[in-house]
């Protein structure tokens, strides 16, 4: 079925633009003038986009996007704003606008958003289609991978689905190992663009100096050691989604540089002359609350606002303890098959009671590296209390100075420092004969080989 879209402006020349160019994509266009002959076309056609501008003759386009939300939920409506004005485009993002695009409209963007759109009018068509149903078998397994029926983990799971009907910037918020990545890879898998890439990069992890060039690529002898050219990260991602994960670790220049690429979904790679035009939809992720960075001058309030036009929260461990009995039975089968172990061990009764009120300061992460010490302490296929190692870890963690507690990198640290020196004591016991050894600790020989290779002990 061909498509209907509605375009809303009150300038002849844009009006006549839009029309051409979408009809050359085998659309149908209807188009509007102000926001009374809008709304009549809502009330006697079925549309499968809008795209409307902001400043209308009798009202605004934030108005339509309202009714819209309210009247028409699956319909992808996106607005035209005028250039510099990213504010609008951020209020209309909020109030439930699909995507914006700025004037003068680039054709081959406005072609792109279009394309994303009705692959979602598409989607959400099907999902009616199938209306007796609660859920899609799709979004149920993807969603799935979110373990856990609490409370907290439910409201996250029916916000998650919320935000993959949008192509609006999600901040995700919450502490270190609660599960930001996964949130965003569904957020991803979840919406129109989960045909295209999800690029996940750790902004405090670039090296400050090559920050450019690896967001935003660069041209062959732009700078010593460029010997070709190179795509970055923003356009590994078009078309798809770029987290932007500890986003607060980026230096000022690169927020500026990032805010100006955001905006114009453009870059311009180091070298080049003109910009590259980008399709990518940003979600960005911090265990920093940024406001207080705002107000002590190290993070833009401009962009912090681009970026935080939906907050994700992501909850702890704390406050989904009923979720970590079902978690840790699906950390441990995915380390044995990881392993390759035949069966993956039964915690027993006190070791789950030891689990759910141990104080994770590293949340799911610290979890999982418990169980994966737990696989290679315990025997008999049985962990108990003992094997989880938990008083060395509070030991460790009070042993810290007040301003590291809560950083699960040092506790992680601490933990695999633990396995190592057993790995390699074990070893030395039995003569560097590595089934032995295996032997000795009580796990298979391929575990034990897994552990050498994950430690790099050689």
């Amino acid at each position: 079925m061909q498509h209907h879209v509605l375009i809303v402006d009150d300038e002849p020349d844009i009006r006549e633009l839009l029309d051409l160019t979408l009809s050359r994509m085998d659309l149908k266009v209807t188009t509007a003038k102000d926001l009374a002959s809008a709304r009549q076309a809502l009330t006697t056609d079925q549309f499968s986009f809008c795209l409307t501008d902001l400043r209308l003759p009798d009202g605004t386009g934030l108005d339509l996007i309202r009714e819209i939300a309210e009247q028409h939920p699956q319909l992808p409506a996106a607005v035209i704003t005028a250039y510099g004005r990213i504010e609008d485009a951020v209020l209309a993002l909020k109030i439930g606008a699909f995507d914006f695009v700025s004037k003068p409209v680039d054709l081959s963007i406005l072609r792109k958003l279009v394309n994303t759109a009705l692959k979602l009018r598409d989607a959400e068509v099907r999902e009616s289609i199938n209306k007796g149903q609660d859920e899609s078998p799709f979004v149920m397994d993807s969603l799935d991978r979110l373990t856990g029926n609490s409370a907290a983990i439910q409201k996250c799971k029916t916000m998650i689905r919320k935000l993959a009907r949008s192509q609006a910037p999600v901040l995700i918020s919450g502490e270190s190992g609660s599960g930001k990545e996964l949130a965003a890879r569904l957020i991803h898998d979840l919406g129109p663009r989960a045909d295209h890439p999800f690029v996940p990069v750790n902004c405090g992890a670039i090296p400050t100096e090559l920050m450019e060039s690896e967001f935003f690529g660069h041209r062959k002898g732009s700078f010593t050691g460029a010997t070709s050219d190179k795509d970055g990260l923003f356009q590994a991602a078009d078309g798809g989604t770029l987290m932007l994960d500890e986003v607060a670790d980026l230096p000022l220049h690169m927020q500026v540089k990032l805010l100006r690429a955001i905006q114009e979904k453009a870059v311009l790679p180091i070298g080049a002359r003109r910009e590259v035009p980008v399709d990518v939809r940003i979600v960005s992720a911090s265990h920093q609350t940024l406001r207080p960075l705002v107000d002590a001058g190290k993070f833009r309030s401009d962009l912090f606002f681009r970026l935080n036009v939906i907050e994700l929260p992501m909850p702890s461990l704390r406050d989904r303890r009923d979720d970590i009995a079902e978690m840790a039975n699906r950390f441990l089968q995915e380390i044995t098959d990881q392993w390759e172990e035949s069966e993956p061990p039964i915690i027993s009764k006190d070791a789950m009671i030891a689990l759910e009120n141990h104080h994770y300061t590293g949340n799911v992460r610290e979890l999982i590296n418990i169980l994966q010490r737990a696989v290679t302490m315990c025997e008999n296929q049985l962990i108990e209390t003992e094997d989880l190692m938990l008083e060395q870890v509070t030991i460790a963690e009070h042993d810290q100075p007040m301003s590291e507690r809560g950083d699960e990198q040092t506790l992680d640290t601490y933990i695999e420092d633990i396995e190592k020196k057993m790995l390699e004591d074990a070893l030395k016991k039995a003569r560097y004969n590595k089934t032995r050894a295996a032997d000795l600790l009580g796990i298979s020989f391929r575990s034990f080989r897994y552990k050498l290779k994950k430690f790099g002990i050689d």
